[in-house]
């Protein structure tokens, strides 16, 4: 089914077109429908299936043929995400979508100016799209009113549970009207999404898009075995090799991010560094150049790796494996989003092999493995222009990854 046979209004469907959106994924397929219906729905779908669009399509076709007003501090549609990039991803799909429709969409989050914020709350809004945190603090300071939500959609639910937003998700469903829709959108569902999901949704509609692979089928992913002290070779081999290609490299702490970047420069290649500790004027930056391409390689840590979705990253490094399993998926997810194919490459030291157990498992199928002959292991060593015996850099390897995996051991014991 194509697009156009929806019965939306023309603006709606101009835009659809003019983003090159002619048929519905399977998750907006299975969306759309009840949500235009006005039910509840309850959707697990993995990164990179077009959820974003599959709530932000049909909500956009409902409020511009609502006709509604909103007061003043007050939304119609709330979107309640966790992290700032994934905010600003979000209500750029919102408005991109509804484009000439006249429809008000805001993100709202926090690590930048509040005032701007407030003035455009003062009118109101029609979909407002928010961290808890800053949601929150402008609530208590009266600039923001739940009273006329129409519609709740609570996006990457299980992200929100990780990064302990589950009492503030039950305070704002205290907070907002009972008769409502409410849209609950996870990445995976265990017995706490599930207690979470039921408390909120009212005869939902169950939809469930799991694929034996959670692996999009248009990324190609693989891992290589490397040491630890070595992998800034391979990563230097891997960008000079491909110098007009957008390269997402994850590690493990922002430490490593640092780090990581501090070696790249040494040997003259360019690159930058998101984490949660960057103040949000800066992350923005990053990522606008991330994003246009003044900047080819980001070395990001796995806070946010959720909140990237940037088009044509052509490849994915694996620089360390995740703790978590999942979160390889969310990872390689970055990249072969719609109809473009991606490369994700993972190293995998000895200290890693564990981690790729575990990955595997969670796959439920083994990870293609790059052979490297010796020959070739070598020379990537010795033709790097960082090959020059930098004994510190390798010490400090070494200890930043001892470090990550302390925390990721104690994480694993607090969920045991």
């Amino acid at each position: 089914m194509k697009f156009t046979k929806y019965n939306f209004i023309p603006a709606l469907t101009q835009n659809l077109e003019r983003l090159g959106f002619s048929r519905p994924t399977d998750i907006q397929y299975k969306c759309i429908p009840p949500i235009l219906k006005g039910e509840d729905v309850l959707a697990i779908a993995q990164t990179g299936t077009g959820k974003t669009a599959a709530f932000a399509i049909p909500i956009t076709q409902i409020i511009a043929t609502s006709h509604t007003p909103v007061e003043s501090g007050a939304m119609r549609c709330l979107v309640m995400v966790p992290t700032h990039e994934l905010a600003m991803q979000v209500a750029g799909v919102f408005k991109e979508v509804s484009a000439g429709t006249g429809i008000k969409v805001i993100g709202l989050y926090g690590g930048v100016d509040q005032d701007p914020q407030i003035a455009h709350l003062k009118h109101g809004v029609d979909v407002l799209v928010a961290t808890p945190g800053r949601m929150f603090d402008l609530a208590a300071q009266g600039h923001l009113s739940f009273r006329s939500v129409k519609v709740l959609i609570l996006d990457e639910a299980d992200h929100m549970l990780e990064r302990g937003f589950y009492a503030d998700m039950q305070q704002l469903v205290r907070r907002i009207p009972s008769r409502r829709q409410t849209l609950f959108f996870s990445a995976t569902i265990d017995e706490r999404i599930k207690d979470l999901a039921y408390g909120l949704v009212k005869h939902a509609v169950r939809i469930q898009i799991s694929p034996k692979d959670p692996v999009s089928k248009n990324i190609d992913h693989s891992v290589a075995y490397v040491e630890m002290d070595d992998k800034r070779f391979f990563l230097e081999r891997i960008i000079k090799e491909h110098p007009e290609s957008k390269i997402l490299v994850f590690v493990r702490t922002k430490v490593r991010a640092q780090r990581v970047v501090k070696a790249m420069e040494r040997i003259g290649v360019a690159c930058e560094s998101i984490h949660g500790d960057l103040e949000q004027k800066e992350r923005s930056k990053v990522m606008d150049r991330f994003r246009d391409g003044s900047n080819k390689v980001l070395v990001a840590t796995d806070v946010s790796a959720r909140g990237i979705d940037i088009p044509s990253v052509e490849y994915v490094v694996n620089y360390d494996l995740p703790d978590i399993a999942e979160n390889y998926v969310h990872r390689v997810g970055r990249t072969g989003r719609g109809v473009h194919r991606g490369t994700a490459i993972s190293f995998c030291s000895n200290e890693e092999k564990e981690m790729l157990e575990e990955i595997e498992t969670y796959l439920d199928k083994p990870v293609k493995v790059l052979h490297l002959s010796e020959n070739e292991y070598e020379k990537t060593v010795d033709l790097s222009e960082a090959a020059t015996h930098d004994w510190q850099s390798v010490v400090n390897e070494l200890i930043d990854f001892e470090e990550s995996g302390k925390k990721g051991s104690k994480k694993k014991k607090k969920k045991k």
